[in-house]
């Protein structure tokens, strides 16, 4: 490809990603406004991504389903707060991961505090991202967890949360948030060996 064709493609791509953040730019102020269509607009420019974040910490779609709809009905009822300082999306993400976390906090029951190094040998060295299952696969297994689990390791392991953060969110001690992390993953890790084993004997015949 000549050059002048590269720099064409640059400035053609810049050019679209300056005319869709100008789009998202005219719906948040038309949310903003209380404009139905723009709210509209909005929900499905991001349905898709957000349910896929709250599908982490539901235990089914039904569920996941209703997070979402609860946590976009947050945002609109706080869109004003949002000043444009950073990505709208992140934002927004912030409000899934946060309402999801709430759906949970009320009716979550922890399982007894276990030693966190009873777990560690039995996952050390093995990355779950390094599975040969695929993204759905993968999510079904963690929503087969128990929510004690499950929130815990998406906090960590996903979202990013150091255990401080965790035990602060969810009122447990960092004992538990490791001990849950350590157990979660460990019982991942039985199961996604499994599922590859099984993968691999199909492979065989």
């Amino acid at each position: 490809m000549q050059p002048f064709c590269v720099a064409r493609l640059l400035v053609n791509r810049n050019a679209q990603m300056t005319f869709n953040k100008n789009i998202l730019e005219e719906i948040i102020q038309g949310c903003k406004a209380g404009k139905n269509r723009s709210q509209e607009m909005l929900y499905s420019m991001f349905a898709g991504k957000m349910l896929g974040i709250c599908a982490r910490y539901a235990t089914d779609r039904s569920e996941a389903e209703d997070m979402m709809q609860v946590a976009f009905v947050r945002m609109f009822e706080k869109i004003q707060d949002f000043r444009g300082e950073g990505s709208f999306e992140g934002w927004l993400k912030r409000i899934m991961v946060t309402t999801s976390i709430g759906f949970y906090r009320k009716k979550l029951r922890m399982l007894p505090v276990v030693a966190s190094d009873e777990f560690e040998d039995n996952v050390k060295g093995w990355d779950m991202a390094d599975s040969r299952l695929n993204a759905q696969e993968l999510l079904n297994l963690i929503q087969k967890l128990s929510p004690g689990y499950r929130i815990v390791f998406n906090m960590y392991a996903i979202e990013g949360y150091s255990h401080k953060e965790i035990a602060k969110e969810l009122a447990i001690s960092e004992g538990t948030s490791k001990s849950q992390l350590a157990r979660a993953r460990g019982i991942l890790k039985e199961q996604v060996l499994q599922m590859e084993g099984i993968i691999n004997e199909r492979s065989t015949k």
